[in-house]
């Protein structure tokens, strides 16, 4: 039997190194496996970090147009500010201007008023002197007490005279 030990023990010696090599490969696969795992898990995460790459990219884009917007309409609605503050006091000049002229004609017309009252109490005046200077030379008095009246018309005609005149003064 001493010639078959050898055998059996380089048989043996064969068998554990097949078996080692076999361990090895299925260890292999295994590996390979695994590294195809990973780099399938890899190329998933790669490509999520560039979608949210490209979102963040597109987000920067919106965020920029949104503050360029903000900052045109800002300018804007200074302009509109100013221009409304413009108005107001375009607004204010022209209602104190008119307000202005409102005065100077109630003070154009009460100084008329004046001058009308003025010239009535100087008619009356003239008048009664003229009725006395008749009384004291014994003439008939050209005027009485009963008045005719004049037509409106001619009421309307001599007022507008007469604002014409103190107009003109």
């Amino acid at each position: 039997m001493a010639p078959s030990a050898p055998r059996t023990r380089a048989a043996a010696a064969l068998r554990m190194k097949q078996i080692a090599l076999d361990n090895q490969g299925c260890t292999i696969r295994r590996l390979r496996a695994q590294l195809a795992t990973e780099r399938r898990g890899l190329a998933t995460t790669k490509k999520e970090l560039e979608d949210t790459q490209v979102a963040l990219e597109a987000s920067h884009k919106v965020i920029a147009g949104l503050t360029e917007i903000g900052l045109s309409m800002s300018k804007k609605i200074e302009k509109m500010k100013v221009k409304k503050q413009l108005a107001e006091a375009n607004h204010v000049e022209c209602h104190q201007k008119f307000q202005a002229r409102i005065h100077e004609a109630e003070d154009s017309m009460q100084a008329q008023h004046l001058i009308i009252e003025a010239l009535v109490e100087e008619k009356d005046s003239l008048l009664q002197t003229i009725q006395g200077l008749q009384e004291a030379n014994n003439a008939p008095a050209p005027f009485d007490d009963e008045w005719e009246e004049e037509p409106k018309n001619n009421r309307k005609r001599k007022r507008l005279r007469i604002f014409l005149w103190a107009r003109e003064r």
